[in-house]
């Protein structure tokens, strides 16, 4: 039997695919940029065709990297940036429009308009979801109302709506195959997770015809089949999951209680909750995780999303001088044994769960003569590390379950004084493990698990394995101490950019 499985890892800002052996190795990877088109302040757009080109071309690549042959590929998974819509001619395959991203902030207005119709109740109950722009229904919504005859076509049938997964599957699969998975349609903003169903009463408050929406499927299990031209024999696609639900199952958090985050730009944090669906009352967000199959129930999650990590480290390099390149600010953190006392919150473009507050700005506090650019880049760490325990925080608030490790990915998850930082401030062990693609894996293990390459979720466990720990060493009191500090610094902060705020500090 085939012993091979693609990953295809369409992210914001790249493409990347990846060939993952029997034992969750990766033994392949390319990866190719596209642009990212600005039309507006705070609109960003894709060229879907440069979303498909660039994820086709780094498979070939990937398998030419492995030396092998699509008869040798047993499955593809797919993972994929979430919430960036997409609407296309079902009869030309054309999209109407470019992909609006999940950054962009152009439905700010409908959604106020929502809020103000009195449904962020009823949606938070529904779906699981703050209104946001973030989401993919205000975005399908602008599309039917602002693309010249959208809306009568697309209440005649001819077009199809979907986030990138979809699109995807349809393109490989010659429009053989118009679906998503339940992780993906749980971020729309239209999806009921207690119906696991589109939800008709949202669908009419957005005006959106049923007939554009894709089918719901599991995330592990075969949709369908690629077409031969586009690999040299048909494939079939058998997995399917939004990156951070991929990631979670990459992390082999399969059992509730278990965490993982991932340090990229921002952070993505989420709580394993089992077959429970839980409402967040803490800013958090609930979220389908995983099915695994039609019969089976659905895993969620709770999801808390920082927006500024990685970022605040980008920051001290170009914005401010401070670092020449990012790999930088562990050297330079420590060469000092604390941030004497200096507290960084990176409100840089506000701040995300669990506060949600887009008027907070970012706020040094703590400065004096004897500050230098050392104590600001390990204060960076810091923050980033205190964010992550603000998620924590509301995650056990809200589900009552005691974390025993986190699990860290990303790009950041390389810097050890981050993670020993992120061990002392939880007073929780921290993993990372050997594979750092936990957003690809994901994706494979969730196609190879349905294609009989992994025979169940304990042979994928083995599949995981540790490459380093980190245990707590602060002291409970000096913790307490430290992140109460950060809790004040964070009140500093909120606010800042708000009118009534402006009127104060005017007068």
């Amino acid at each position: 039997m085939a012993g091979y499985v693609l990953a295809l890892d369409q992210g914001t800002t790249s493409s990347r695919s990846i060939v993952f052996d029997e034992s969750g190795q990766a033994v392949a990877t390319a990866h190719q940029e596209f642009p990212q088109i600005y039309p507006r302040p705070g609109w960003v757009e894709h060229d879907p065709e440069a979303i498909w080109s660039s994820q086709v071309e780094t498979a070939r690549q990937a398998l030419a990297g492995a030396g092998i042959h699509a008869q040798d590929i047993a499955a593809i998974g797919i993972s994929n940036q979430r919430e960036t819509t997409i609407l296309w001619d079902r009869a030309t395959g054309r999209p109407l429009h470019n992909a609006i991203v999940w950054q962009c902030r152009r439905t700010a207005p409908m959604c106020d308009a929502l809020k103000a119709a009195g449904l962020a109740d009823p949606i938070q109950q529904r779906t699981g979801l703050v209104i946001d722009a973030y989401f993919s229904g205000t975005k399908l919504a602008w599309l039917l109302d602002n693309v010249e005859g959208a809306r009568s076509s697309a209440e005649r049938g001819k077009l199809a709506f979907g986030t990138v997964d979809t699109y995807l599957l349809w393109r490989l699969t010659g429009g053989a195959v118009h679906a998503t998975d339940v992780s993906n349609a749980s971020r729309t903003m239209l999806f009921n997770l207690e119906e696991q169903a589109w939800d008709p009463y949202l669908l009419d408050q957005l005006r959106i015809p049923a007939a554009v929406l894709p089918t719901v499927a599991p995330s592990s299990g075969t949709l369908g089949r690629t077409l031969p031209e586009h690999f040299g024999a048909p494939i079939p696609l058998a997995g399917v999951a939004g990156d951070q639900q991929a990631a979670l199952f990459g992390q082999s958090c399969f059992t509730p209680g278990m965490a993982k985050n991932t340090y990229g730009t921002g952070c993505f944090l989420l709580l394993n909750t089992g077959d429970r669906r839980i409402a967040s009352r803490n800013g958090l967000l609930t979220t389908a995780a995983w099915r695994l199959m039609a019969s089976a129930s659905t895993t969620f999650a709770l999801e808390g999303s920082v927006f500024i990590a990685g970022a605040a480290v980008q920051w001290l390099r170009d914005g401010l001088g401070l670092l020449r390149t990012s790999s930088e600010i562990e050297a330079l953190a420590a060469t000092v044994p604390d941030a004497d006392g200096v507290t960084f919150v990176p409100a840089l473009v506000g701040l995300g769960a669990p506060y949600w507050d887009p008027y907070a700005r970012g706020t040094i506090l703590g400065l004096t003569r004897g500050t230098t650019r050392a104590h600001l880049a390990r204060a960076t760490l810091e923050a980033i590390a205190f964010q992550t325990r603000d998620v924590l925080e509301a995650m056990h608030a809200d589900a009552g379950l005691e974390l025993q490790a986190l699990r860290a990915d990303g790009g950041a998850a390389a810097n050890d004084l981050l993670l020993q930082m992120q061990a002392d401030f939880l007073g929780t062990i921290v993993q990372r493990p050997v594979q750092q693609e936990t957003t690809a894996l994901g994706a494979a293990m969730l196609a190879g698990l349905a294609c009989g390459v992994w025979g169940s979720l304990d042979d994928l466990r083995r599949a995981w394995t540790l490459q380093r720990e980190f245990a707590p060493a602060m002291s409970v009191s000096e913790r307490d101490e430290r992140y109460g500090r950060w809790k004040q610094a964070v009140t500093r902060a909120r606010d800042w950019a708000a009118p009534e705020a402006a009127h104060l500090r005017a007068t």
